[in-house]
């Protein structure tokens, strides 16, 4: 998807604009690498990027990129590229209903910065589990097929 795209917050439309360039390149690098990680898996399926996801009744969202259960169709991991004229939507509107829906993982991938910051879901709401940047492996120990440093994601420097 390469154009605008509409999402749906507790029943009130939200008309959102694909950031061009860097934006998807780092989204591609993450399909593939999570693609190439659930080769052969039935546990989990990737969807197609900013694929709408309901979160809640009234509120649909589409993630750059999206792991659901297989088993349920549930929305499992959501990865959101942090957009540089758009940052507070990504990362505090959008943290809020993935952790009002208890999704049980969050990955905020900011390209300014060229880190990653995953969060996990806990009894208390999503939990920073660790910033990752340069040659640092992101894991995730439910998908152990998952090799991916922050090197990779980020193929050119940060503007700025």
């Amino acid at each position: 998807m390469k154009s605008d795209y509409e999402e749906i917050i507790e029943g009130v439309s939200v008309l959102r604009r694909v950031s061009a360039g860097r934006h998807e390149e780092v989204c591609e690098a993450l399909h593939s690498a999570f693609t190439a990680a659930l080769k052969g898996s039935a546990v989990a399926r990737l969807l197609e990027p900013r694929s709408s996801v309901q979160l809640s009744p009234g509120t649909l969202l589409r993630p750059d990129l999206a792991l659901v259960t297989a088993a349920t169709g549930k929305l499992w991991l959501a990865a959101e590229i942090v957009s540089s004229t758009d940052h507070r939507w990504d990362t505090v509107t959008k943290k809020e209903l993935y952790e009002t829906a208890a999704v049980p993982r969050l990955w905020m991938v900011d390209p300014r910065y060229n880190n990653v910051e995953i969060y996990h879901g806990s009894p208390h709401g999503l939990a920073l589990q660790h910033i990752y940047a340069g040659r640092e492996m992101l894991v995730e120990k439910l998908l152990p097929a998952l090799r991916l440093t922050v090197a990779q994601i980020f193929s050119q420097p940060p503007v700025g």
